[in-house]
């Protein structure tokens, strides 16, 4: 008897809205594209898309960048991480996160995770005391808040400044509060397979003025900062506009018309993914030899990829497993391998830091867990049917 096999591919986003395509032909019928190249009293779409997002984050300024890596590395420069300063970060994230600690010269501090896949509060709170780190910026790695009131406490306690890397939490909540906003500042991406999609891109968002107008400049305004959108006012321009470096990563007039198409329709696709988030959980959840947390009360998550440890299997058999289900047209991703894979990769990966620490609970946690993107493409009878396939592919490397 033939399988049955998921015919959907598992990078397929849903189309641009019409109007954002309809404005980015516009623009580009002008010529017009870079941000600042605009006609008199006109505003542009790069400081409309500002104004817009940060109204919407509840932020008081926004700097549009070039990708969200860039927004990571601006946040990091102008809260002031100078070359030699370490900075704490949690261990299980992607390589823009520590390549952003990286480029600015600072010297990664990787903190263990717990079993949610969560940044651990009691390991931050003795990396902090033993490293005497003053920064932490913080990766919601695939969208998985941590109890955000014990993370605050331990940096109120050694006076850290929390910068949040909020690639995969655009729109999540904490106690009702959004991510984003209980830092010094907050990066943002609007890379193809995040919450709004622009190829690539990402937002800044700070409520200090000053940080604000340094990540103004420094993003490469030159002396045209005044045509940025959500910005303060021209004395705080004052104090930093010939102190702050250009960096040049601004986002152009395409990018932004692409996305202030999508942020009217942001909050229904938060819901959408969590209608299929949570059809997936659920099944997974009844699954023999699979383990995936359940969610805190007080996180608002945004569901746009699932993870769940094959804790059942051997780990030799956990490759096998995923060759398994990619036969059958399911594509997981393994974070316990070696060797980084595509977008996956494990710490002890980065050689460029020195001194990886060995920290067991993110190798034993990372050992069999395994990742699955959730595209708006999808809807809740192809979640039936990859829950099926993956119950039923798994059943043949458990132990008897």
């Amino acid at each position: 008897m033939t399988k049955p096999v998921f015919s959907k591919p598992f990078t397929q986003q849903e189309a641009i809205p019409e109007a954002g395509i309809a404005r980015a032909v516009e623009i580009m019928k002008t010529g017009r594209l870079h941000r600042y190249n605009l006609l008199p009293d006109e505003a542009g779409e790069a400081a409309a898309l500002e104004m817009e997002y940060a109204k919407w984050q509840g932020a008081d300024y926004c700097i549009a960048c070039t990708s969200g890596g860039y927004a990571i590395q601006l946040g990091l420069r102008v809260c002031g991480v100078k070359p030699g300063d370490k900075v704490l970060a949690n261990a299980y994230t992607l390589a823009p996160v520590p390549g952003a600690i990286h480029n600015v010269g600072g010297v990664p501090v990787l903190v263990d995770i717990d079993e949610s896949y969560h940044i651990d509060c009691d390991d931050l709170d003795a990396k902090a005391a033993a490293s005497g780190a003053k920064y932490l910026l913080l990766s919601y790695m695939r969208g998985h808040i941590p109890d955000m009131d014990k993370l605050l406490a331990v940096c109120a306690k050694y006076d850290i400044c929390l910068i949040e890397d909020c690639a995969h939490t655009m729109g999540a909540k904490w106690r009702g509060i959004r991510s984003g906003n209980f830092g010094k500042v907050a990066a943002f991406s609007t890379q193809t397979y995040k919450h709004m999609n622009s190829g690539e891109g990402g937002f800044l968002t700070t409520n200090d003025a000053e940080l604000a107008a340094r990540a103004v400049v420094s993003s490469g305004s030159y002396m045209l900062y005044g045509r940025h959108g959500a910005i303060p006012a021209e004395d705080v321009f004052q104090k930093v506009r010939l102190h702050a470096p250009n960096y040049s990563g601004r986002m152009d007039h395409m990018r932004a018309a692409i996305l202030r198409s999508q942020l009217p329709v942001l909050e229904d696709n938060l819901e959408r993914w969590n209608q299929l988030y949570d059809r997936l959980h659920a099944a997974f959840s009844a699954m023999t030899g699979v383990v995936i947390p359940a969610r805190k009360q007080e996180e608002f998550y945004v569901g746009s990829s699932i993870q769940f440890r094959a804790e059942g299997l051997a780990t030799k058999a956990v490759p096998q497993f995923v060759a398994a289900c990619a036969k059958r047209g399911v594509e997981l991703k393994w974070f316990g391998d070696e060797e980084p894979k595509a977008f996956t990769s494990r710490y002890d990966s980065w050689r460029y830091i020195d001194d990886i620490p060995v920290l067991p609970t993110t190798l034993r946690v990372l050992e069999k867990t395994l990742d699955m993107r959730v595209p708006l493409t999808f809807n809740i009878d192809d979640c039936d049917m990859i829950a099926s396939i993956i119950e039923d592919e798994i059943q043949a490397f458990l132990p008897a």
